[in-house]
């Protein structure tokens, strides 16, 4: 299998360029690629007969496309075009890119050998090891995306008793409560109650876990026993007798709750906002799986270099 060998020449940069430092500088030097690249290593992302592009270049351009979401064609124009882009994948200044279809081909791969959760986990445990230092918690929430097209026959309508019915996935997040990094994540079609699929999204040792109402049943309970976690769940009532302060007291306990909660909602905000995961790409529940991943691996590498950014300052 013989591959491309890219960035062979220097990268010339004219003299406002080498004034300029992208975020995409601090960001290629915060984990170590090896790992990740060695994961990588069974892809061959070429169309019959060509030399295969490195494809860890390749999985780099997917995560600029997640961080500027860039469609295919897009992104191939813009790694053709800008400077960082280029130096951010390791191409040199003079050579070609890749056109929209490797990146095409190394989708099918990804998920044809099921290389998205590790890929993820790969590069979470690296960023997990700079950023956390004492685990004081998890939060765990999910959220409908859209699905492509109302023919994908994988997605399925969730319904909402203040919005309108969504056809699409859902995406079941749990997150670190100090750190807000994303620590595992599941995907399933969207009428899956949240409290059902919530164990598949618990990380190892979760500690006390943050969650709204939707998880007070028992097949989330006994995954939380099994990982040894504590549960802070919101209480939609509370025994008491009249003249008690049961209100005050439910009152209380749901606020304190919810004032770690929301955190999670703000990484969703962000998937939606600036990630552009309002709607899926493709179609297909594997597909959603490996969009759902390379948004939650962007936006753990933007978390960790600001919070590394701030306690520099």
């Amino acid at each position: 299998m013989s591959r491309r060998r890219i960035g062979q020449e220097a990268l010339i940069l004219t003299p406002d360029q080498r004034g300029r430092r992208s975020s995409l500088n601090d960001l290629a030097g915060l984990i170590d690629w090896a790992p990740v690249e060695s994961r990588l290593e069974g892809i061959h992302a070429a169309a019959r007969g060509e030399p295969a592009w490195p494809p860890l270049a390749l999985f780099k351009a997917m995560l600029i496309a997640v961080w500027y979401d860039l469609s295919d064609v897009k992104l191939a124009e813009a790694l053709d075009d800008r400077a960082s882009f280029r130096r951010f994948c390791g191409f040199s200044a003079q050579e070609p890119t890749p056109e929209r279809t490797a990146f095409v081909r190394l989708r099918r791969e990804l998920v044809r050998q099921g290389l998205d959760q590790v890929l993820f986990a790969a590069v979470t445990a690296q960023l997990r090891a700079k950023a956390v230092s004492v685990k004081t918690g998890t939060l765990i929430d999910a959220t409908i995306i859209a699905s492509a097209s109302h023919a994908d026959g994988e997605a399925a309508w969730a319904g909402h008793q203040r919005r309108k019915a969504i056809h699409g996935f859902k995406a079941h997040v749990s997150a670190d409560a100090e750190t807000a990094l994303v620590e595992a994540l599941a995907v399933t079609p969207g009428n899956v109650h949240d409290g059902r699929a919530g164990g598949a999204a618990l990380p190892e040792n979760p500690g006390e876990v943050y969650a709204d109402s939707a998880y007070r049943g028992e097949v989330f309970g006994a995954a939380l026993r099994a990982r040894g976690g504590t549960p802070r769940i919101v209480a939609t009532g509370m025994w008491g007798r009249p003249g008690d302060d049961t209100l005050r007291k439910l009152r209380r306990w749901n606020y304190a709750i919810q004032r770690v909660r929301c955190r999670i909602e703000k990484i969703f905000g962000t998937w939606k906002r600036s990630y552009g995961l309002r709607r899926m790409r493709w179609r297909g529940l594997a597909k959603a799986c490996l969009q759902v991943h390379l948004t939650a691996i962007a936006y753990n590498l933007k978390r960790t270099a600001n919070i590394l950014g701030r306690a520099a300052a």
